[in-house]
């Protein structure tokens, strides 16, 4: 009976606890840009009890952070950049996914948007990539004001030119929660839209209690029988890269799904004072197809690319080159319809009730 007293009293201290989130500190400075200082990579050495040499640190993917998006409270957000040949046509800013970094996100994508004419940046988002604390949640409106703050510096470089958001799939989310912002257009990849309202309430049910009483405990960032790309080499490559995230603490999975119900509440206004293309990919097994699909379909977002070919890392699928050409068409003519759009209405339309 001591025993079980004593765990029944355990499980209602868990309860208790709320998820723990690490936002911004108080304002310590003007937000800037400034000289990239490369934190040590997570990695640990073989120890020497092995009697085996240690090998060489993995790297990062992408290019090597150029700068560094430093935020009032003094916070470092390393900045990738790919530049195309010539002055740009355009820039994006790029904002990645869960478990991610801004360098992985856009290895193969990257480069392709570059040789259409764009000035490609990405930044890890506090808690991911080259940040620290890394693996903690910072918040959602942490997160946005973040991404308001990197999208302000970034144009005040480029004054003039076109500057467009690309948020995948988390980030896309972060974007939506932005709300109206001031740029040339809005581009969402597969965006996290797997809101409250579209979970059964049983499932809400174990979201609350994983995040209030199993918060500390960590899960696989990658789910079994959940495929997020046919791009093999880019999912073991997300396996390798000491920058992301091998496990996702559950109160930043419910950090997550609180930053996805405001996505969702955003959907209805986001998408017609500033043009956006949503993009979805028809294999989707992340943010499930049909869910992505009632929700766009409830906001009746007007504007859907739809790629049956494709799954959830969109600019890393096999689609890419059909992805990125559209990003690049969608550029140089925000207002007009790009070629996959009218597959999207019609499978929209088609949606079951």
């Amino acid at each position: 009976m001591k025993l079980l007293a004593a765990l029944l009293l355990a499980l209602l201290s868990l309860s208790a606890c709320a998820p723990v989130v690490i936002p911004a500190g108080p304002s310590i400075r003007a937000a800037g840009l400034q000289e990239f200082e490369a934190p040590p990579l997570p990695w640990a050495p073989v120890p020497a009890w092995a009697f085996a040499p240690s090998p060489p640190p993995p790297q990062p993917s992408g290019p090597r952070p150029e700068a560094a998006l430093v935020m009032a409270d003094g916070a470092a957000l390393p900045l990738r950049v790919w530049r195309p040949e010539g002055a740009p046509r355009f820039v994006i800013l790029a904002i990645h996914g869960l478990a991610d970094h801004g360098g992985n996100m856009l290895l193969e994508g990257g480069p392709m948007l570059a040789a259409g004419g764009a000035l490609v940046y990405a930044y890890d988002q506090r808690g991911f990539g080259w940040t620290r604390p890394r693996g903690y949640w910072a918040g959602a409106e942490t997160m946005v004001n973040d991404a308001r703050t990197a999208l302000a510096l970034i144009r005040a470089r480029h004054p003039g030119v076109p500057v467009f958001l690309l948020g995948e799939s988390m980030g896309g989310a972060v974007v939506l929660a932005m709300g109206q912002t001031d740029v040339a257009g809005i581009i969402l990849s597969s965006p996290a839209l797997w809101g409250r309202a579209y979970m059964p309430g049983f499932l809400r049910g174990l979201l609350w209690f994983a995040g209030h009483g199993l918060g500390p405990v960590a899960m696989p960032a990658s789910a079994p029988n959940i495929t997020a790309s046919d791009n093999r080499e880019a999912l073991l490559r997300f396996g390798r890269d000491p920058l992301t995230l091998r496990e996702v603490r559950f109160d930043m999975v419910h950090g997550l799904v609180d930053l996805m119900d405001q996505a969702v509440a955003a959907l209805p206004t986001c998408c017609r004072g500033v043009p956006t293309l949503v993009m979805v990919g028809g294999n989707d097994q992340v943010i499930p197809t049909p869910i992505a699909r009632r929700a766009l379909r409830d906001a009746q977002v007007p504007r859907v690319a739809l790629y049956r070919e494709g799954w959830h890392l969109l600019l890393r699928d096999g689609v890419r080159a059909q992805v990125a050409g559209d990003i690049i068409e969608f550029l140089n003519a925000p207002d007009r319809p790009t070629a996959r759009e009218a597959d999207g209405a019609a499978w929209i339309a088609a949606t079951p009730r």
